[in-house]
């Protein structure tokens, strides 16, 4: 019985579809579904290519704002401002999804507990960039959908791993019954020139909240030339709404459903 329930909390993993975003559980799951996100984690952490895509994204971050303040390619009656996504963005929260495979207990879903710790390390590229943003005298604004409630602590490991304007008017968290970020994003652009943005999750950027997984890489494909120029991606195959889109953003579609959808979105070739 106490196995059946890890198995359960699990599967908690499927349906996030941000760092916050709490699931359903599916009802009777097999027991391999207990491990079903080890490639990705064991990527995530393991990968040199996991780690040059970070160093290359902020790379590119660099080069863009040095062109954008040269050239002033902003609008000069507004701040410029940059504007970033903190978990898998900054802060690398994978130690977190590790232990459950590793170590079988816990609350999946709830990650307040991970988050009061403080303890996520910054991703690769993430300090450098954001240091020499700041002393180019460029407003920095961390978007999460964190929960207000978990600001403090949000705060608290921004500053321990030195990422500079990490206080309460920059770091700007989920309210009540928000839905996206783009609410927060349109508050900053009253008083600031987004020049830049930078996540791990197409809704880190306008006009992808709630679209289906073809929809998603339409508009992906219609905004291909501003990747790499005012958008900069990361990856992360541990969870997000790529994967929420291929089950409709269902959260309790049983486990049947589950692996139909998967294989369903597979593109293979008959051997």
């Amino acid at each position: 019985m106490k196995k059946l329930l890890w198995f359960i909390l699990a599967v908690f993993t499927l349906f996030y579809t941000s760092n916050v975003s709490y699931a359903q559980p599916v009802k009777n799951p097999p027991a391999e579904a207990y491990e079903q996100n080890t490639m990705s984690i064991l990527w995530f952490q393991n990968a040199g290519e996991a780690k040059a895509l970070y160093y290359q994204g902020y790379n590119i971050g660099k080069l863009r704002l040095d062109e954008i303040l040269r050239k002033k390619q902003y609008n000069r009656s507004l701040k410029p401002a940059i504007v970033l996504d903190i978990d898998e963005t900054v802060l690398d929260n994978s130690p977190y999804h590790a232990s459950f495979i590793i170590n079988g207990n816990g609350n999946r879903f709830d990650w307040s507990k991970w988050f009061n710790r403080a303890e996520a390390r910054a991703l690769p590229g993430a300090l450098d960039f954001l240091r020499y943003a700041d002393s180019k005298g460029v407003e920095i604004f961390y978007i999460s959908n964190r929960q207000e409630k978990q600001k403090e602590a949000t705060i608290k490991n921004l500053k321990n791993v030195g990422a500079p304007q990490a206080n309460p008017d920059h770091v700007l968290l989920q309210q009540k019954n928000e839905k996206g970020k783009e609410t927060r994003r349109n508050h900053v652009a009253k008083t600031h020139d987004i020049v830049l943005l930078f996540g791990d999750n197409l809704g880190d950027f306008s006009g992808f909240d709630g679209l289906t997984d073809t929809g998603r890489v339409k508009t992906v494909d219609k905004m291909k030339e501003e990747f790499g120029k005012k958008l900069i991606v990361f990856p992360n195959p541990m969870y997000g709404d790529w994967e929420e889109a291929i089950y409709d953003f269902e959260q309790k579609k049983s486990w049947e459903e589950i692996t139909k959808l998967r294989k369903d979105h597979l593109k293979s070739y008959e051997p």
